[in-house]
């Protein structure tokens, strides 16, 4: 968007007597990610643009096309004319992001290298400088606030304790930003987010035991790609922005610590001994038995993995988390979620119908009979 108005694509434009501000061409900007390399065909160009309208960050300047067209329509970016759906998530992600190039900016910074348990991080922080920079800028009227803004942050996995055990706090204890919100980004990327491969190799999997540790004297920011061995699974945070609001996260209050399982694989063997198929595990007779789970989600996720697909199976349950408590195992077969039958989607979708459904999970699974 912003290279977009440098390059005067953005600009108030003319249409049957009326004046559209701060508008593009379609055909013009599907022009522009072609020779910018943004895009390798017209075809691509298109598909990246209609993937940011069904994101709500672009529509058509009437909102009468649904769709993007490559023609002399004229489209406009929400930001630009105050309709972006700001979510409390995502305004904590920018307030994250407007935080940290204004710290990597600053005259003296206080983001600097720093060692702990012989171990070097990069880019931290203390809590406490923090707090102290935070009001010095501005950014907080109070030192409550500023710890409520750093607990915020720290809950949203903009920023950790460098061996992720405490939540945020106004003392010496070391933190880093765990986002690298510089590192420029390819539209392309977009289109592989929902794709298997994608999924298989990111660090965040869309199922997660919970939030771990990364390994032992690891610096690189959450964007920076694991090993390709072994991926890092990583928490999705349903949890509220409550704390930004002025009020304590209940998740956080009973201990100040947080202590963590150890790393495991994101996509390892499956757990089964062999393929099971719909046929097999329906057929009249066959040795296993549904059972219904009801699952509440706490503040890092549900706690478990599922993989597979046409049945998908659980691949690993957290023993400490929701899913155990409610009677998960693993191996068992995913029969349907939250009353919708899943037998014929693969481990992808059944993610999606779980991360965009209520905290409280209603899960039907078979198992083998012992």
């Amino acid at each position: 968007r912003l290279r977009l108005h440098d390059g005067k694509l953005i600009k108030d434009r003319r249409y049957h007597l009326r004046t559209y501000p701060n508008c593009f061409v379609a055909k013009e900007l599907t022009d522009w990610l072609i020779d910018h390399k943004e895009a390798p065909d017209r075809e691509t160009g298109i598909r990246l643009m209609q993937k940011l309208m069904d994101h709500y960050i672009i529509h058509h300047v009437c909102d009468e096309h649904s769709d993007y067209k490559d023609a002399k329509l004229l489209y406009r970016f929400r930001k630009d004319d105050g309709t972006f759906p700001l979510s409390k998530d995502v305004k904590v992600f920018m307030r994250g992001q407007s935080l940290y190039e204004k710290l990597v900016s600053a005259e003296a910074p206080i983001l600097k290298v720093r060692e702990e348990n012989s171990v070097k991080y990069q880019r931290t922080f203390l809590g406490s400088e923090m707090i102290d920079w935070l009001l010095q800028e501005g950014e907080a009227a109070s030192r409550k606030e500023a710890v409520e803004l750093g607990r915020a942050l720290l809950e949203h996995g903009i920023v950790q304790h460098v061996s992720n055990r405490h939540h945020f706090f106004d003392s010496n204890i070391l933190y880093q930003f765990w986002i690298n919100f510089r590192r420029r980004r390819r539209l392309t990327e977009l289109l592989n987010e929902n794709s298997p491969r994608a999924l298989s190799e990111s660090p965040d999997s869309p199922f997660c035991l919970r939030k771990l540790n990364p390994e032992q004297g690891n610096t690189s920011f959450l964007s920076v790609q694991p090993n390709k061995e072994i991926k890092i699974v990583s928490a999705v945070r349903r949890s509220s922005i409550t704390s930004l609001a002025g009020n304590s996260n209940p998740y956080f209050s009973a201990a100040p610590t947080l202590v963590f399982p150890p790393v495991a694989e994101c996509n390892p063997k499956s757990v089964l001994k062999r393929p099971v198929t719909n046929e097999e595990l329906l057929s009249p007779g066959a040795p296993y038995i549904k059972k219904t789970l009801t699952i509440v989600g706490d503040a890092v996720g549900w706690g478990f993995v599922v993989r597979g697909g046409r049945p998908c199976h659980i691949q690993a349950v957290d023993p400490g988390g929701p899913a155990a408590a409610a009677g998960m195992k693993v191996c068992q077969f995913v029969f349907s979620v939250n009353g919708m039958c899943v037998l014929h989607l693969d481990y992808q979708t059944i993610s999606s119908l779980i991360m965009t459904g209520p905290r409280t999970l209603v899960m039907e699974v078979m198992e083998a009979i012992e």
